[in-house]
């Protein structure tokens, strides 16, 4: 039984090596994950749940106030949101962010541009991008989503306007200005 012993745990190594090896192609093509969810799939959410969504730059241009009002998506227990966008440079930027819904509004500050241990770097140029809002229920699968294209324009020195696309057809509101 002793000189079968290293035959043994050869044998056994191996088996765990095919099956890792299986599992990982299985994961980079996307079979074997199923939290990855095609986003053609994702179901439009129904005109009388979709809530008031607005963009507000601040006076310098640094960051954007994203306000999601009225939210009644039926089953959502939480929301992602994206916002991408081009900088000056040409250079792809995005903020992103995962919110447990407790209520039915939603507000966060994003920042265009980094900060590392209290220091800012704004990204200059930002011309514009797409936000994109996502609904998951309680188990984390997406129920809806919501995306739309933004432009970010100076009409004066100090003040900026944001000029949103619909998001979807009936969505009550996705322009703003201070």
């Amino acid at each position: 039984m002793k000189k079968f012993l290293p035959l043994i745990l050869i044998g056994v190594g191996v088996l765990v090596v095919a099956v890792s090896g299986i599992t990982i192609a299985k994961m980079m093509k996307g079979g074997g994950d199923d939290a990855v969810e095609d986003e053609a799939s994702i179901p439009e959410i129904p005109q009388d749940q979709r809530p008031t969504i607005s963009l507000t730059p601040s006076s310098d241009g640094h960051w954007l106030d994203f306000k999601v009002q009225n939210i009644k998506v039926k089953g959502a227990a939480s929301m992602d949101y994206e916002l991408i966008y081009t900088t000056g440079m040409g250079v792809q930027q995005g903020v992103p962010g995962t919110v447990k819904l407790e209520g039915s509004d939603v507000t966060r500050n994003l920042l265009l541009g980094s900060e590392s241990s209290g220091k800012f770097r704004y990204d200059e140029g930002v011309k514009g991008g797409t936000m994109t809002i996502r609904f998951r229920n309680d188990k984390g699968k997406l129920i809806g989503k919501l995306s739309s294209t933004f432009t970010l324009s100076s009409p004066k020195k100090g003040v900026f306007e944001v000029t949103m696309d619909t998001l979807a057809e009936g969505t009550k509101t996705f322009t703003s200005s201070k």
